[in-house]
This record gives C-alpha cells, sequence and structure tokens, in this order.
C-alpha cells in the first residue's frame, strides 16, 4: 500500500519517515534507486575527486610548485564539480526518478527496474537531451559542494599546519570544517535540483517550474526562507 497523500509530505523527522515506509511498503523501499545511486557514486564523485586532483596538480605546476592561493583552488574546486555533474547528470536523474516512481499511485509508475531502465524510459519519452534534464541546478549544486567540501579541506588543512596541527587531528579538524561548508553552500542548491527534476508536465504540457530561479522563488514564496 501507499502512503495517503496528506502524510507523504510530513513526516515530522527522518525516523518517521524511515518506520511509515518501512510499515507500508517494506524494507526494500528504502533503496528504491541503489542501482542508480551506485552509478552516481561511481560516476560523479570519481570525475569530481580525479578532476580536482588534475586541475590542482596543473595550477601547482604553473605555480612553480608553490601552494595555491584561495581563489585558485576555489577556482579547481568549482570547475572540478560542475564538470562532474554534468557527466553525472544522467545517473543522477534516474536515482531521482527511480524514488519519485516509488511513491506514485500504481497506475501512475513507469515501473523501473534499473538505472538503465530509468535511463531508456528517459530517452524513449523526452529524448536524449532529457538525460540532462536539471543539469544546470545539478552542476551548480556541485560546483558549491565542490567549493565547500575539497576547496574547503584543502585550505582548512594548510591554515590548521600554519597554526601546529598535525597527524589525526589535522585530519579530522580539516575535515569538519570542509564538510560544514559543504553543506551548507550545496543545500539549497540541492533542494531547488530535486524539485526540477522530479516535476512532471500536466495534463497541458506544462512544467510547474520554468527555471531554477523560478522554482527557488516559488519555493519562497510557499515556505519562505
Amino acid at each position: 500500500g501507499l502512503l495517503p497523500e496528506a502524510q507523504r509530505d510530513n513526516y515530522s523527522s527522518s525516523l518517521v519517515a524511515v518506520r511509515r515506509i518501512v510499515a507500508e511498503e517494506g524494507v526494500a523501499s528504502l533503496y528504491a534507486g541503489l542501482s542508480a545511486g551506485l552509478t552516481r557514486q561511481v560516476v560523479y564523485t570519481g570525475s569530481r575527486l580525479g578532476l580536482y586532483d588534475v586541475f590542482t596538480d596543473k595550477a601547482k605546476e604553473a605555480n612553480g610548485g608553490k601552494p595555491l592561493p584561495l581563489h585558485q583552488t576555489a577556482l579547481c574546486a568549482l570547475a572540478a564539480g560542475g564538470i562532474a555533474a554534468v557527466v553525472g547528470n544522467p545517473a543522477d536523474l534516474s536515482l531521482v526518478r527511480m524514488q519519485a516512481d516509488s511513491m506514485l499511485p500504481p497506475a501512475e509508475r513507469r515501473g523501473y527496474s534499473s538505472v538503465v531502465s530509468a535511463l531508456l524510459s528517459i530517452v524513449k519519452h523526452e529524448g536524449p537531451l532529457g538525460l540532462l534534464k536539471g543539469a544546470g541546478p545539478t552542476a551548480t549544486r556541485a560546483m558549491g559542494l565542490n567549493l565547500g567540501m575539497l576547496g574547503g579541506n584543502t585550505e582548512a588543512k594548510k591554515h590548521l599546519k600554519q597554526a601546529g596541527l598535525e597527524g589525526n587531528a589535522l585530519i579530522f579538524s580539516a575535515s569538519a570544517i570542509a564538510g560544514f561548508f559543504a553543506s551548507a553552500f550545496s543545500l539549497p542548491f540541492d533542494y531547488v535540483k530535486t524539485q526540477i527534476q522530479k516535476q512532471k508536465p500536466d495534463a497541458a504540457g506544462r512544467l510547474q517550474y520554468a527555471s531554477s530561479a523560478d522554482c527557488a522563488l516559488q519555493r519562497l514564496r510557499a515556505g519562505g526562507p
């Protein structure tokens, strides 16, 4: 059975959501979109980490081996995040669609069986360019995340070393700082990205949101900051 419409969007906490979903749909429902999630991690995470290393290495070579200033570290992080997000967008879109599909009434579900099934369905119904739907907000979110996580980690380590930290204390402190900035920079974009990717045309073929900015403004008007 599917949760009533009134309950679906009114979970008081993550624990309540998990309990209801497991009770109504079984434990397996918690892993809806697993194949797409794994594919996304391999493609997107692998690309952003690899590209960041490539870009920072090239920048260091251009600087004669000297540590990178803040603006160059930030540019490397932003570029790596944006490019990786576009490359990984098809898998990311598949993940959103597979998870949203499980929440629809049975008659409206597309019944994706895997990430390949979701990708083929998107191409069939929306054309090849449909795989890039939401790529703009996805890339923007990824740039913010990368700036906070990788750029923040690099800068935190540099300054903490100068303050005398080393070993595990340095690693954990820099990671905590990077995690904070990654969340702060990416969460607003992440919300907008998800809203854009899971929207479907109405009976007249119109989408609810015309752009990322339109989505952000509508959500702000509806629920505030």
